[in-house]
């Protein structure tokens, strides 16, 4: 697993997209504990906006999360530390500040989907890198739930949800969608940060 590639493509064009980023026995794994949670009601809808201001609005997204942490699970404690070593290198490269890697399982039922948005708030920008992970072994076009991003540079681009890809990009700059899903749609959805400043 080469981190070279995430970098130059940040560098060039403020996103990336690498497939089979992971191996598949830990893909199998995440969806499977995903699935698993689903099952036993741990993942709940998730909101809009933050702290005061944070609703569940199903009008603009429609996934469920449940937030990861370390020790929670073997095969989450991998995906963390492959995190953590792409933390070190984005720091490396970019001298960002990056401190931590906040991180969620997302869950879209057939029919859900997410309107464009960014991936900071307007009062926090402590969210730097945006990362998604996706868990989806044999999906097909007619399923959907692409994640769409509005690129300053061309047209949008649609990225097909497919187990071992991920995305990277900055959380600033990507106005992206999730696109409704016909089936279940897994991912780990994450955040690096920084110290958040507020903004005026």
């Amino acid at each position: 697993m080469s981190l070279q590639p995430i970098i130059e493509d940040l560098a060039r064009c403020g996103w990336s997209l690498q497939e089979r980023f992971v191996e598949q026995p830990l893909i199998d794994a995440l969806a499977e504990e995903c699935r698993q949670r689903e099952s036993l009601g741990e993942l709940e809808p998730a909101g809009v906006g933050r702290a005061a201001g944070l609703a569940v609005r199903e009008g603009v997204r429609g996934d469920r999360i449940r937030w990861i942490e370390v020790g929670q699970s073997p095969a989450c404690d991998r995906y963390l530390t492959h995190m953590e070593a792409l933390r070190q290198e984005l720091n490396r490269a970019f001298f960002l500040g990056l401190e931590e890697f906040e991180c969620h399982f997302a869950f879209y039922p057939p029919g859900a989907f997410y309107k464009t948005h960014l991936d900071c708030f307007r009062d926090d920008d402590s969210r730097i890198v945006t990362v998604v992970l996706y868990l989806n072994t044999e999906w097909q076009s007619a399923d959907g739930g692409c994640m769409r991003m509005h690129l300053r540079q061309g047209p949008a681009l649609d990225v097909a949800p497919l187990a071992g890809n991920l995305v990277v990009f900055l959380s600033a700059e990507v106005p992206h969608e999730v696109l409704p899903t016909q089936r279940d749609r897994l991912s780990l959805t994450g955040w690096f940060r920084r110290r958040a400043a507020r903004l005026l």
